[in-house]
């Protein structure tokens, strides 16, 4: 799969919602497995989970409410994107958010 370049302009489907209830949806575990407790919100209310070696784990809310999980590269100024889940509901969003932040040897996206 190629890695496309990610646009980073504010998107008006996403939706506004709770850091705190997003981490606990994610699960407190599979954060400090993730990231290693590091959490950066977003303004519009995501979140995002940095894995290392330029990988990141970028989770939003959707206007249908879902889930949007992505995993992006960054290198210098330029954000490519490496896979993404969308459609993604609550019960699911602990286990896409971990396979996104295995950027190895796991697939992620379809």
């Amino acid at each position: 799969m190629a890695a496309q370049l990610l646009d980073t302009t504010t998107n008006d489907v996403w939706r506004d919602c709770d850091t705190q209830e997003l981490l606990a949806m994610i699960g407190h575990r599979n954060v400090l497995a993730i990231s290693g407790g590091r959490v950066l919100r977003h303004t519009r209310g995501g979140v995002t989970l940095p894995v290392g070696h330029g990988y990141s784990v970028i989770i939003d809310l959707g206007a249908d409410d879902t889930w949007t999980v992505r995993r992006v590269f960054k290198r210098g100024s330029k954000i490519f994107l490496h896979g993404e889940e969308a459609g993604v509901y609550s019960e699911q969003l602990g286990d896409a958010a971990y396979r996104a932040s295995c950027y190895v040897n796991v697939a992620f996206g379809k």
